[in-house]
């Protein structure tokens, strides 16, 4: 049985993830590990405000973790939420 919470939290994040540039950002952390958000834009070739802000959504959706080392903000995947939304995905595909 499909549990709603996990349903609607998992909504949010295909949400969060349904624009390229959020992917694009997003598959940049995971190929770094932990990465500055300095780095992000500046690689990605992208303004910083328009970089804080996908990654505030990426964030809010619990897809990117962050920890600040002084002025510096670190970004890193939560693959536990990542591999928690995969789950939810296939018990869709199981109702074949």
């Amino acid at each position: 049985m499909l549990d709603y919470s996990l349903a609607k939290k998992g909504l949010s994040r295909i949400k969060a993830l349904a624009h390229p540039l959020r992917m694009q950002i997003l598959a940049f952390i995971d190929k770094h590990g932990e990465i500055n958000v300095n780095k992000i834009y500046r690689a990605l070739k992208l303004e910083q405000s328009i970089t804080s802000q996908h990654l505030k959504i990426l964030r809010n959706a619990e897809l990117v973790k962050y920890r600040r080392d002084g002025k510096r903000i670190y970004y890193s995947v939560y693959y536990s939420n990542i591999k928690q939304l995969m789950g939810t995905i296939k018990k869709f595909e199981t109702k074949k």
